[in-house]
């Protein structure tokens, strides 16, 4: 070896590009958490305001007395008991998507769990459940996180799809009422306003187009590959629905799940005197308002809102009111079937953190 060789150094390599990916990640991780607070304090905030609004419209005090005296808890437990089958049924239901989008098979009490655990943390903040249970689907699984959120999306999707026809079948069945609502309320007017607009429905045609162009264009602008990258866990989630196997029995599975959601409003009718009076031949039993109270209440659930807790209330005292049920007897109706649903939930949300405990210490022992 030659004096030159040996007299070489040799630089240590530049730490510079990982302490800047470091820093980039750190941003990332301060965006998210930041998102995620004023998500959080947004759904909190828009809670507040509207049980603030709705409790300044009526008297407290009255509304407790008619829980205490006037309240059939008989229905509400029963109730209750079709919530945890409901959410049970949903957790099979997405099991069969998972297959389908390649996850391997989970316990059937795992895939309830999923469920139990998503509408619990919901109930702390709007949106939480669904990251939580993708990511302890993805982890216990050992599968691709965007696979899974696909198949979250294709579940939601097809909630969207059987509320649009709930509505249409409310529309047509109960129409007087909807036509009283749209033509004599001015939320009612303010709807047939916006939606009769051409300025929306161009305004719908150019986002449309704006993103399909988005989505096909070339372009590796950071933006442009993220609206197509959700675009297309979107559409992966989406034809599962209808390229997996055992769509009969998704399909029944989801019929089940919501007549089920339908019979936890129509059963709450039997609980109350002012509900009860409803249940009368002209009205098919019941069965017309309790479609339109429950179709009211699944469109509140457009506005974030921890546990739909003010959207949710509104949205039923308001179609109960249709019926000519005074605000202060909707409210308490609306109020203890809230809280009965919630607390059902949050037992639900505790079996759920047990089992995922057990599952995990059951996993890493075998």
């Amino acid at each position: 070896m030659s004096m030159a060789e040996n007299n070489i150094t040799t630089t240590p390599p530049s730490n510079n590009g990982g302490a800047k990916s470091h820093r980039n990640i750190r941003k990332k991780d301060v965006r998210k958490d930041f998102r995620t607070v004023l998500t959080g304090l947004l759904s909190v905030g828009v809670s507040v305001a509207l049980l603030g609004w709705m409790f300044h419209k009526v008297d407290v005090h009255t509304v407790v007395r008619i829980t205490r005296e006037s309240c059939d808890y008989t229905w509400l437990i029963v109730m209750c008991i079709v919530l945890i089958a409901s959410r049970s049924i949903r957790g099979v239901r997405w099991g069969i998507q998972l297959r389908a989008a390649g996850v391997k098979r989970m316990p059937p009490f795992a895939e309830m769990v999923s469920i139990y655990g998503a509408y619990a943390l919901n109930l702390v903040l709007s949106g939480m459940g669904e990251v939580w249970r993708c990511l302890y689907v993805s982890r216990r699984q050992k599968a691709s996180l965007t696979t899974v959120v696909g198949t979250d999306l294709g579940d939601r999707i097809s909630d969207a799809i059987m509320i649009v026809l709930l509505t249409a079948v409310a529309f047509v069945v109960a129409n007087p009422v909807l036509s009283k609502f749209l033509e004599h309320y001015k939320l009612g007017r303010a709807a047939v306003t916006l939606f009769s607009s051409p300025y929306l429905w161009t305004a719908v045609g150019l986002a449309f187009s704006v993103t399909i162009w988005l989505i096909y264009s070339h372009s590796q602008n950071k933006l442009v590959l993220r609206i197509r990258n959700e675009a297309y866990n979107i559409w992966s989630g989406f034809k599962v629905l209808f390229t997996m196997k055992h769509q009969l029995r998704f399909w029944m599975y989801t019929l089940l799940i919501w007549v089920a959601y339908f019979l936890l409003t129509y059963l709450c009718f039997f609980a109350f005197p002012f509900t009860r009076s409803l249940i009368r031949p002209d009205l098919y039993y019941g069965l017309l308002p309790g479609l339109v109270v429950f179709v009211f209440g699944s469109l509140s659930i457009a506005i974030p809102a921890s546990g739909g807790l003010g959207p949710w209330n509104l949205a039923v005292i308001f179609a109960l009111s249709l019926y000519g049920v005074n605000t202060t007897d909707a409210t308490a109706f609306a109020m203890v079937v809230w809280a009965f649903q919630t607390l059902t939930q949050v037992l639900l949300g505790i079996i759920s953190a047990a089992y995922v405990v057990y599952d995990h210490h059951h996993l890493h022992k075998q």
